[in-house]
């Protein structure tokens, strides 16, 4: 198995100092996040996309410019790009931009996103949504692909004989899709034989089984082999110690803040409680045996290849605690026992430009 390490940037009070972060203190512990993420042979750092508090993620690929030009192995994420409400035009422009100031180490994952405040800000519904991440999604790959791309959808205005530039610098820039909440996402990630990564944070294993499931019957049905199918997931909270009852003990005030963020209850958590959500969700929060034993067993239902987790929230202190005891005690065993052929880095890698 392969791992990230990624952040959304969300920037709240911590439940246990009290304190909120500048700004600028939170740019700078998530440059330093994906130092100490290549630094621990983590294989990718992801930044998601948010627009409004308490997020401050609203340009993955400016922030992960900034890491590329403090690291020089580790993969790139945009852990998701917001595609239904971007132009895709600017988003070629951009992302291949990043592509080769990292030396080629991008791999973007595709979503709706998970926040309907961006609908209104863009100037689209809600209802919109789908067929509008399939339309961008559509001309962004032929504007990789293709120069003097002629075009006329209905999301922006038409284009004529249009070359982006820069063209991006891999071949083919990867492609994930995000899935979490509906069989359109895992519908166009089939269509194309591209690979999906699923959120895997919010709710029972068997809502994502069932997408995964979905993924690759709908890849068999396209044509493509679902034996060779790619996924990734999420790995909800993350919070080691010694004895899963001090995790559990020490995590609980992270627990009950996040809870009470509009996020949060936007997305409807069915868990009634911690305990509920360590047992029979996401979250990992226990020993490290505990998480182990947790990851192998949500692998057996998804076959995913791929592994995200996040420490937003935590003292800085307790992020570098959680990330180099996940490093240290969890991912040379997941490693040994789940092959994985994602996140390779090719010998031809060149270094950052930056």
């Amino acid at each position: 198995m392969k791992f990230a390490l990624f952040s959304l940037m969300m920037n709240i009070p911590n439940s246990v100092t009290g304190e909120t972060l500048t700004a600028q203190q939170k740019f700078r512990n998530v440059l330093n996040q994906a130092v100490l993420a290549e630094k621990l042979g983590f294989d990718a750092y992801g930044v998601g996309e948010r627009h409004g508090a308490p997020f401050l993620s609203s340009s993955p690929p400016l922030v992960l410019t900034a890491i590329a030009a403090r690291t020089s192995r580790i993969r790139l994420l945009s852990t998701v790009t917001v595609l239904s409400v971007l132009d895709p035009v600017r988003v070629a422009e951009d992302y291949a931009t990043l592509d080769h100031l990292s030396g080629g180490r991008l791999e973007m994952i595709i979503g709706k996103g998970n926040d309907p405040r961006h609908y209104p800000l863009f100037g689209i519904t809600e209802e919109e949504q789908w067929d509008s991440l399939a339309e961008r999604y559509e001309l962004l790959r032929r504007l990789w692909r293709e120069e003097n791309v002629t075009w006329e959808g209905r999301y922006r205005t038409p284009l004529d004989r249009v070359t982006t530039q820069p063209r991006p610098h891999q071949n083919t820039i990867p492609i994930w899709h995000g899935s979490a909440s509906s069989t359109r996402s895992t519908e166009l990630a089939a269509k194309y034989g591209e690979p999906i990564f699923s959120s895997n944070t919010f709710h029972p294993m068997a809502k994502y089984k069932n997408l995964i499931d979905h993924y690759r019957e709908r890849l068999a049905y396209y044509g493509h082999d679902p034996n060779t199918a790619v996924v990734g997931a999420g790995g909800g909270s993350l919070y080691l110690a010694n004895t899963s009852e001090e995790a559990i003990r020490r995590y609980r005030p992270y627990y009950a803040s996040f809870q009470s963020t509009d996020s949060a209850k936007h997305n409807q958590s069915p868990f009634k409680d911690l305990e509920d959500n360590i047992e029979n969700g996401p979250a990992l929060v226990g020993s490290a045996d505990r998480v182990i034993e947790k990851i192998l067993k949500y692998h057996e239902a998804y076959g995913h290849q791929a592994l995200s987790i996040s420490v937003d929230g935590l003292t800085e202190a307790e992020q570098l605690e959680q990330v180099e005891r996940f490093a240290a005690e969890v991912i040379p065993v997941l490693k040994r026992e789940i092959p994985s052929t994602v996140w390779e880095t090719p010998s031809a890698l060149e270094p950052s430009l930056i």
